[in-house]
């Protein structure tokens, strides 16, 4: 299907309701496209936040990080510093791509995490870093979560490929750090859990301190954005700026993309690991297993 402009139009508007729908309190129940509020509220240049709502981290020093995906994770070392003109950060960074089986993704949700929290120990001793100090650590997790702080976070669905039981509705930094203390020799303070887009959105900041928007497109999509807090029902405060994860892949599940569908979306979606749901996405990246 080939869209005109003016259907372009149409869906944008529609898309548009669909965000105030998220970010209003008596109509977020029923919205698709569910607009989680993250409580990033600052850029890495330290841009306009609201400091009585919003954790800071300090931009200067040695952290840790996990990314985990659909197929894989990684973990890495990242050292941040003033540059020498004092007027640039520079960034080094160690990394490790860790491969991540079905049968995992399939299995229990403290067998995945007990993997991660192993393969984060094994990266340590590969890179020589210290067991003895305690390391702030930050979690991006490619899956859709409530978040009340910016170190928690309750899983809302899991989307793509991945069908993991025993996580739904439950705070996936806890589990992580559980996971941390089973595998033991590791001291690790979880500062921030972050989904991927607002991951990309933050690096960027780096290079461009205009970036207000990650954008995400591979096995799913989705977008982050900087919004007022005036707008945001769903935080107090009305001073400042959050950036809000859109899940946008979720936009059409309630039918108002029906109309700008074909029968090779139907049959992609009804073939799809859940139908109905994750529509947009399906519409854009076609990676389903039965396709």
């Amino acid at each position: 299907m080939c869209l005109r402009e003016d259907q372009l139009q149409i869906i944008s508007v529609l898309f548009e309701a669909e965000m105030k729908k998220g970010l209003s309190s008596k109509s977020r129940a029923v919205a698709a496209v569910k607009m989680l509020p993250t409580h990033v509220c600052a850029s890495p240049n330290r841009s306009v936040g609201d400091y009585k709502k919003c954790t800071f981290i300090p931009e200067n020093g040695q952290f840790l990080a996990l990314d985990l995906g659909e197929s894989y994770f990684k973990v890495q070392q990242i050292k941040i510093r003033d540059a020498v003109d004092c007027r640039h950060k520079e960034v080094k960074i160690q990394e490790k791509i860790v491969p991540i089986s079905k049968q995992l993704l399939n299995g229990r949700a403290d067998e995945l995490f007990n993997f991660v929290s192993r393969s984060l120990k094994q990266f340590m001793y590969e890179k020589n870093i210290s067991f003895v100090r305690k390391h702030p650590l930050a979690f991006t997790f490619s899956f859709p979560c409530e978040q009340p702080t910016l170190n928690e976070g309750f899983l809302v669905n899991w989307t793509k490929n991945v069908r993991t039981p025993g996580l739904q509705g439950k705070d996936v930094a806890l589990a992580l750090k559980a996971a941390i203390e089973r595998t033991g020799g590791m001291d690790i303070d979880i500062v921030a859990l972050v989904n991927d887009s607002v991951a990309t959105m933050m690096t960027c900041r780096f290079d461009d301190p205009q970036c207000d928007v990650g954008l995400i497109i591979g096995s799913g999509t989705n977008a982050s954005y900087m919004e007022e807090l005036r707008h945001i029902d769903l935080v107090e405060g009305d001073e400042g700026r959050m950036c809000i994860n859109t899940e946008w892949g979720a936009f059409g599940d309630d039918g108002v993309l029906d109309n700008y569908i074909t029968d090779f979306d139907r049959e992609i979606d009804a073939a799809s690991t859940n139908p109905g749901k994750q529509r947009l996405r399906i519409r854009i990246i076609n990676d389903e297993p039965h396709c």
